[in-house]
């Protein structure tokens, strides 16, 4: 759980996020995994913190039951597959979740 602190700073992008979950019609459990996901980890950097968001969309989504393809999640929230594929797990595991094996 992250503090209100945590909401307020970075309300824009939280923002952002809810305008992607929009996009990709995302369930109501699924945008607040990814929020929860963004939160645990903010990097410093704009650029970073957009590659992060899309990366805990699609994790949240995946945890949530409510799965969307890493290039429908990219072409969402303009950024490449790459840069999901590249963070998804990690946001995960320091969430204390195990990524799925397959």
């Amino acid at each position: 759980m992250h503090s209100a602190r945590d909401r307020i700073e970075y309300e824009q992008w939280l923002e952002e996020l809810e305008r992607i979950a929009d996009r990709l019609e995302l369930a109501a459990e699924a945008r607040s995994c990814a929020v929860e996901l963004f939160l645990t980890d903010v990097p410093d950097d704009d650029r970073s913190k957009r590659a992060v968001l899309a990366a805990s969309l699609y994790a949240g989504s995946l945890v949530a039951g409510d799965g969307r393809t890493q290039g429908a999640v990219a072409d969402a929230a303009d950024v490449s597959r790459l840069s999901i594929q590249s963070r998804w797990k990690d946001l995960l595991e320091r969430a204390g979740l195990e990524p799925p094996k397959w």
